[in-house]
């Protein structure tokens, strides 16, 4: 069933490893994940299970978990509809199944050259060098334990690619036809994302492009203009648009990224904006920041403001998702052998980078070993 080194569309590489983040699934679940999300800072147990209120009420169960588990179904079908047969694994960063677990297995399994799917699209350090930060924790594990280490590598940043850019178009125009028909062709769009430190933002990409929000704003605001102009093109309405912010934490006292959403909601209502639509452009699923930061709180404020908004789907496990995580694997497969691929990308910024630079999203306080690959030095 492996593509080991040296056979196939997909040598050197013989597995794809879906790295995300896990959920709790079940009320005994949440402060036990809490307390892996946190672990270091020091919260105490009181403090987490009123942070973990979000995920009481939908019954402890965050939705990132099962729609995993449906995207590395769409994965592996949609290699096994182009006769690729590449193994793909899954493992998560904070609750099971645990990365260091599934590394085990892969090993264990005989893979040598591992490629990295995360599921966060942009540049940033929480959503690219922890990742690989994590990984390089867990190879460490794998080492201590004797092991044979795989090399691993990761994925170029996706968040430009037709195949992940074209369903979130779809989805917009899915949304303002939700919308009142009175209202419709006044609406504005809010292109939501996870709000960041902006010293994070600022350091976010590689170096050259440091200052004002750095690799991160930018790649947002380039999909967001993307899917702004498919919109007018497809309804010959061109709609005011703004990049807004959800999911804040953290001390209140350090600046992070802003307006909020639930704040831009105000601001629509005032200006005398007759409707909005949302579209989580940050998010890959419609995990619980989603559900709850965005299907709760933000759909509350509009109901308080009188303010009709629709919310837009996520990727998720589109089949064009899918089918663009096979072209990645194939175009950095080709790279590794050598041959010029084509890299698909929408918008003015081109395709990202294959390998992260050192300095490239740096970690805040001291810096820790990176792997996908390592970092010179790292080990």
């Amino acid at each position: 069933m492996s593509d080991h080194i040296g056979a196939g569309p997909c040598a050197p590489y013989d597995a794809l490893l879906l790295l995300s983040f896990g959920g709790p699934e079940g009320p005994d679940e949440v402060v036990p994940f809490l307390e892996n999300v946190t672990r270091g800072r020091g919260i105490p147990r009181e403090r987490l299970k009123e942070v973990g209120h979000h995920y009481f009420l939908f019954g402890g169960v965050s939705p990132i978990n099962a729609q995993n588990r449906e995207l590395l179904q769409a994965l592996r079908e949609a290699f096994s509809e182009q006769g690729i047969a590449l193994p793909v694994y899954w493992g998560n960063r904070n609750w099971a199944p645990y990365l260091t677990d599934t590394l085990r297995e892969i090993t264990d399994k005989g893979h040598q050259r591992i490629l990295v799917l995360a599921t966060s699209a942009y540049a940033s350090y929480s959503g690219c060098r922890q990742y690989r930060e994590n990984l390089a924790d867990s190879l460490a594990v794998l080492e201590a334990e004797g092991r044979p280490l795989p090399r691993v590598d990761k994925l170029r940043h996706y968040f430009n690619h037709p195949g992940f850019v074209e369903p979130m178009i779809d989805a917009a125009l899915a949304a303002l036809e939700e919308l009142p028909e009175g209202v419709r062709d006044g609406a504005h769009l809010a292109f939501t994302t996870h709000s960041i430190p902006t010293a994070a933002a600022d350091a976010s990409g590689p170096a050259e492009g440091h200052g004002d929000g750095g690799a991160y704003v930018a790649q947002h605001l380039d999909v967001a203009q993307v899917i702004a102009d498919a919109v007018r093109s497809a309804t010959g309405t061109d709609r005011p648009w703004k990049l807004v912010y959800q999911s804040r934490s953290g001390a209140p006292h350090i600046p992070w990224l802003e307006p909020d959403i639930c704040d831009h909601l105000e601001e629509l209502h005032s200006s005398g904006a007759p409707a909005a639509v949302m579209v989580p452009i940050g998010f890959v699923s419609d995990h619980m920041e989603v559900k709850y930061d965005l299907d709760t709180e933000a759909a509350a404020k509009a109901a308080e403001l009188g303010l009709p908004v629709a919310r837009a789907a996520t990727v998720g496990a589109d089949p064009r998702f899918a089918a663009a995580v096979r072209e990645l694997v194939l175009e950095r497969a080709g790279t590794e052998r050598g041959r010029i691929a084509e890299r698909c990308a929408l918008g003015s910024l081109g395709p990202s980078h294959d390998v992260c630079q050192a300095d490239c999203c740096p970690a805040p306080g001291n810096p820790r070993p990176a792997a996908a690959p390592y970092e010179q030095g790292a080990r």
